[in-house]
């Protein structure tokens, strides 16, 4: 059986730029998601920006919230919907408010991890 070969991959031309807060990291997983549901592929050199990570590190991120119940699976329901949409919550109107509630709770928790990542400042 032929052995796999480590590849490591290339060091970006541009310094990586942190995420300003988790929501932003968060909105950046969608728009790569929704590219690659559109048939694009991910490759690390063709942002504007270099990112610190993966779009796949924040999912991860995500998963293991709700792996471990530091989150529910209605936070990442939350997440993903009010993602697509391009927008938070809202917490001004009476039906987003909950879902306000669960997405800064989300968040904040995120925050923390990748935070420690390097990924947000």
């Amino acid at each position: 059986m032929p052995k796999k070969r480590f590849v490591p991959h290339q060091m970006p031309a541009s310094p990586e730029k942190p995420f300003t807060d988790a929501a932003a990291a968060w909105f950046w997983f969608v728009h790569c998601q929704k590219a690659r549901w559109d048939g694009a592929q991910f490759e690390r050199d063709m942002a504007r920006e270099s990112r610190p990570c993966e779009p796949d590190d924040i999912y991860r991120c995500a998963r293991r919230l709700v792996t471990t119940g530091k989150i529910s699976p209605r936070h990442l329901d939350v997440l993903l919907r009010f993602g697509v949409l391009d927008r938070p919550p809202d917490p001004q109107f009476a039906e987003e408010f909950r879902a306000y509630r669960m997405w800064d709770e989300a968040l904040d928790r995120m925050t923390t991890i990748l935070r420690c990542k390097g990924i947000v400042q």
